[in-house]
């Protein structure tokens, strides 16, 4: 139903909602859940979705990342690419009917994007402890814990699609985890002024369509069931991002293994979906995905391009995560890890180090979110017992 909300507990017994705005969807729904057993699961790595537009939305977040990505090449300020990626993402959040309620869903995103950043720069020159890095990793934990958290709270009240804060992981740690970033008024700039071109980007569409701007779906208010399974999302988020970048520093530090937040960033990935059994299935396709992706990084170090093949390389695997990410979560992992990879060592240089620390932090943070749908799964379901036997 248009413009309706549905709460309650979903059928893995965790509390969900759904909104029934037209166009908004969540990353990797678009399969079948008929696609069940040990059959089902391996056909689901190769079975598509429905198509929804999705190279429109590939276009737009590829060309909304490469042309900043381009300038800052062509002025020498590489510096300030991660707070250009990071502020890209705000393309991300249009998967929405109407201009107005997809400029209205990336003006939220961009601003909630922006907060992030802010607050990760405010984090590494007063919080992090750069100098000491055991301490560093804990303290790096702990805030990000908070802020996946705080996240996914602020996602909920603000009806950001997709739901969540897998970005706002990723962002806020990548940036505190930087021991001297760019001057922050240049990359809060920098970061700005890609959001409002990501906006840009995402209202081109209405050029000539004029009469169409304006239609938008009002957003009904949310119900005291949706507004309690908002919070309990946040705590499901905390407990298991938390979980995630304890073990991954206790265990993945052992292994010999950084980037502690690919752990976090990962375990969250389950935690979106409308089953336990879809859950657990983004989860796998975390796994598997990021294991084939790591063949087409390979070739790229091997090949070792210069930085401005690299540049057009991540607008490419932009789109093509985007044109996949809904119809196929195990494809879409394929491209997302190159393109994160490539993120990180575009200008210390591409190495083989951050392969072997992204294997091991995602298979630990993959674990702990299926751990922890499982977990969630059954509380949930305890739940729905206890209220049974009070209302009987």
């Amino acid at each position: 139903m248009a413009g309706g909300i549905k709460p309650g507990f979903g059928p893995g017994g965790k509390p969900q909602w759904k909104d029934g705005i037209k166009g908004q969807v969540q990353q990797g729904s678009g399969q079948s859940l008929k696609q069940s057993g040990p059959g089902g699961a391996l056909k689901s790595l190769i079975t598509l979705g429905p198509a929804r537009k999705d190279h429109w939305v590939g276009l737009r977040t590829g060309i909304g990342i490469f042309a900043p990505l381009i300038l800052l090449l062509a002025i020498n300020r590489l510096d300030l690419m991660v707070f250009v990626v990071f502020g890209a993402f705000t393309g991300v959040y249009g998967r929405v009917d109407g201009y107005w309620n997809r400029l209205r869903m990336q003006l939220r995103s961009g601003a909630l994007f922006f907060a992030v950043i802010a607050l990760a720069l405010l984090a590494s020159h007063w919080w992090i402890n750069h100098d000491d890095p055991e301490l560093k990793s804990w303290q790096l934990v702990g805030a990000t814990t908070l802020v996946a958290g705080a996240c996914s709270v602020a996602a909920g009240f603000l009806r950001l699609r997709p739901a969540g804060s897998l970005f706002h992981i990723f962002a806020f740690a990548a940036i505190a985890s930087i021991a001297e970033p760019a001057p922050a008024g240049q990359a809060l700039l920098a970061a700005a002024a890609t959001i409002v071109f990501q906006i840009v980007v995402g209202a081109s569409g209405a050029i000539g369509q004029w009469a169409n701007v304006w239609q938008r779906t009002a957003l009904p208010p949310l119900s005291g069931n949706v507004k309690s399974a908002i919070w309990w999302e946040g705590l499901f988020y905390v407990l298991t991002a938390g979980a995630a970048g304890a073990l991954a520093n206790t265990v993945g530090s052992r292994l010999d293994a950084g980037h502690n937040y690919w752990a976090m960033v990962a375990a969250v990935v389950p935690l979106v979906g409308h089953t336990t059994r879809m859950r657990v299935r983004r989860g796998v396709h975390r796994v598997l995905g990021t294991l084939v992706g790591m063949l087409l990084m390979a070739a790229l170090v091997l090949a070792n391009p210069p930085v401005l093949v690299l540049v057009v390389c991540i607008g490419l695997l932009q789109f093509m995560t985007e044109m996949l990410v809904i119809r196929n979560y195990f494809l879409a992992q394929i491209f997302v890890t190159p393109l994160a990879l490539i993120g990180v060592s575009l200008v210390s240089g591409l190495s083989t180090a951050v392969m072997y620390d992204r294997i091991v932090e995602t298979l630990i943070g993959s674990a702990v979110g299926i751990l922890g749908v499982i977990g969630g799964s059954l509380f949930g379901r305890l739940l729905l017992r206890i209220r049974g036997t009070r209302t009987a």
